[in-house]
């Protein structure tokens, strides 16, 4: 009988093969201004999330704007230069997020469709 550990490399053995095979293509990771991202890509594949969250932490709650980490500054970066997006079938964000099978709402605010309809509800009398 399996143990749990021996079960559970084999699993990621399993993984590690069907990736290296070719079977499940990765997301290509784009970066299209800088040399290098703020951080290694590995500890941002890792942690991006908690930075884009403690980074909106320090700005909405605290009123700490900095750039290292912030929303703004990764969409500079890794936009498409053609469509200005990070969404979209083969944009950074989506790419990424599509192969963890994970959601993004981010951007239902994050947009200039976001901020036109925010200040169209602001006008309203």
């Amino acid at each position: 009988m399996f143990s749990l550990r021996a079960l559970t490399l084999t699993m990621v053995l399993a993984g590690l093969a069907t990736t290296a095979a070719g079977d499940v293509p990765r997301p290509e990771v784009k970066a299209y201004k800088g040399e290098t991202c703020v951080e290694e890509t590995g500890f941002m594949r890792r942690n991006h999330m908690e930075l884009i969250l403690h980074q909106r932490d320090e700005t909405m709650h605290r009123g700490i704007r900095t750039t290292k980490h912030s929303l703004k500054e990764c969409i500079e970066c890794h936009a498409d230069p053609q469509t200005r997006s990070v969404l979209g079938e083969n944009g950074f964000c989506q790419s990424c997020h599509s192969y963890a099978a994970v959601s993004i709402d981010c951007f239902s605010c994050h947009t200039p469709k976001a901020r036109e309809q925010s200040a169209a509800v602001e006008k309203r009398p």
